[in-house]
């Protein structure tokens, strides 16, 4: 091991303000023990793609789905545009259940559902102006009106002086704006986002996420978004659904479930992101069982008010035990301070014990990951 160090937690430096939680109200997309499974064909059993989702979007709320190739997440966003009808149960929007709806019903109901796709979907032959107003020519509304709805649409998504640009002369993330426009046109009360950052780069990717936000903000508009990017949810979602083999196994606010997961998918996801996997090196070399000359190795977890406190000096200067960092991050969870740090400390059973204790006295968590 490296020669033992005593340091202060690290600190964000003029932390953003934590963007507050959605308030409680209504859920406006409701997900009632829903189902879909595709039938048997030659030679293939039925598949069965959900099962048993209960899930509430909250109004006003960005809630984002995580999960697997597979897992589902594409199959859940089709029920509530009406794309797919659910085997059991039912998805309503607003009330409406989708399912239930007719073909002329559910094109109607459609127009307050925004849909933005990871590809765009650009008509190549029609401007930035006409591709926005696509959906409320078929709508039949008259040339004024469109006129009126579309303009400040690209205003507000920073294109009005690209109006007249067709796709090929635009950027990827310029023809996201137009595609976030265009799902904006009809006035939706939801808007869906099936991995609309997925073709982007990753500074064009929080110039988007920004502009969600945005909309989200100004329109008091709900947003569902599924994403594999563990950065998207993180940097844009109130709420959090991890979902594997069909299922939702694990839901709640965005900080709670990236800072303290409990299942073992959203752990796995997680890992990378929050700093909590290990390096190969010293995850190669930890083992289960304590021994004579051993450390143990702890992770500690910093979490809202208590994230930039100096634990680590003060157990450190209490127990008179030297505290040897191995690895540190702190970071931000939808706009509040989390950091990881794995520490190694001596390795026997007293000492453990005291500087566990001394850690949760503190309001922090602590783990003991094994011995090396």
């Amino acid at each position: 091991m490296n020669a033992p160090i005593t340091l202060t937690t690290p600190s964000v430096q003029d932390p953003s303000p934590a963007r507050p939680p959605a308030p409680a109200t209504r859920p406006i997309i409701r997900f009632e023990a829903a189902a879909k499974a595709y039938p048997a064909r030659r030679g293939h059993a039925s598949v069965a793609a959900l099962s048993d989702i209960t899930l509430d979007v909250p109004e006003g709320a960005i809630l984002g789905v995580i999960g697997r190739s597979g897992a589902g997440k594409s199959t859940l966003i089709r029920l509530v545009n009406g794309l797919e009808k659910p085997t059991a149960g039912r998805v309503t929007v607003d009330g409406v259940d989708m399912g239930a709806l007719d073909e002329a019903a559910l094109r109607a109901e459609r127009r307050s559902i925004g849909m933005i796709f990871q590809h765009f979907n650009l008509l190549a032959r029609r401007t930035a102006f006409d591709n926005v107003a696509l959906p409320l020519e078929i709508a039949g509304l008259p040339a004024r009106e469109i006129k009126a709805r579309v303009e400040p649409l690209l205003e507000l998504v920073g294109l009005s002086d690209k109006r007249d640009r067709y796709p090929a002369e635009l950027s990827g993330g310029q023809k996201q704006r137009v595609g976030i426009a265009r799902a904006l046109a009809t006035r939706p009360r939801v808007l869906l986002s099936d991995e609309a950052t997925s073709a982007l780069d990753p500074e064009t990717t929080n110039q988007i996420l920004a502009l969600l936000r945005k909309v989200n903000a100004e329109l008091n508009l709900t947003v569902l978004l599924i994403t594999h990017e563990m950065a998207v949810i993180k940097a844009v979602a109130d709420r959090v659904a991890v979902i594997d083999g069909g299922r939702i196994v694990e839901e709640g606010a965005t900080y709670d479930v990236f800072a303290a997961p409990q299942h073992a998918t959203t752990r796995s996801f997680l890992s990378a992101l929050t700093g909590q996997s290990l390096p190969p090196e010293l995850a190669n070399r930890l083992t289960a069982e304590p021994a004579p000359g051993r450390d143990a190795v702890l992770r500690i977890v910093f979490t809202g008010s208590h994230a930039t406190d100096p634990v680590l000096s003060r157990v450190s200067r209490l127990l008179s035990v030297d505290v040897n960092i191995i690895q540190a991050q702190v970071d931000e969870i939808a706009g509040a301070p989390f950091g990881v740090i794995v520490v190694s400390i001596p390795g026997d059973a007293a000492t453990v014990a005291a500087v566990v204790g001394a850690v949760e006295r503190l309001h922090l968590s602590a783990e003991v990951l094994g011995y090396v």
